[in-house]
């Protein structure tokens, strides 16, 4: 059974987010559900910070060891920071993906967009559990 905390928001593509403390800024990474459904990740393509994008574009790539996968952001908004941290060690997303495995901080263009995301409980039925 995956680990889906309760304060967290998800999409349908496996990404989450959560506040970083910061107002207007959330972390996002993926899932344990997602980490677990790719295997050991062994590399992530990561944005540059300052760059921008829209609610569902693609940010970067995961790589795992049986596939290649698109991260998408969940809300628009710009990239204040990401985990430089992956680039030698990019097995975090697989052992702790909500802590030290998240992938970027993003600037909320607009919170309304969180709206738009699944709750906990929402995400656990959307992937059968």
């Amino acid at each position: 059974m995956s680990n889906i905390p309760e304060d967290l928001h998800y999409t349908e593509e496996h990404e989450y987010i959560k506040p970083s403390g910061d107002d207007g800024v959330v972390v996002v990474g993926i899932t344990d559900y997602a980490q677990g459904e790719l295997g050991d990740v062994v590399y992530v393509d990561l944005p540059e910070v300052g760059s921008t994008f829209g609610q569902m574009d693609v940010f970067g790539t995961i790589e795992a060891v049986k596939a290649v996968s698109e991260l998408f952001c969940p809300v628009a908004g710009e990239i204040v920071e990401i985990n430089s941290q992956l680039d030698g060690n990019p097995n975090l997303v697989n052992e702790d993906p909500y802590g030290e495995g998240w992938m970027i901080k993003l600037r909320l263009d607009n919170t309304g967009d969180l709206d738009q995301l699944m709750a906990a409980a929402d995400y656990a039925q959307h992937i059968g559990e």
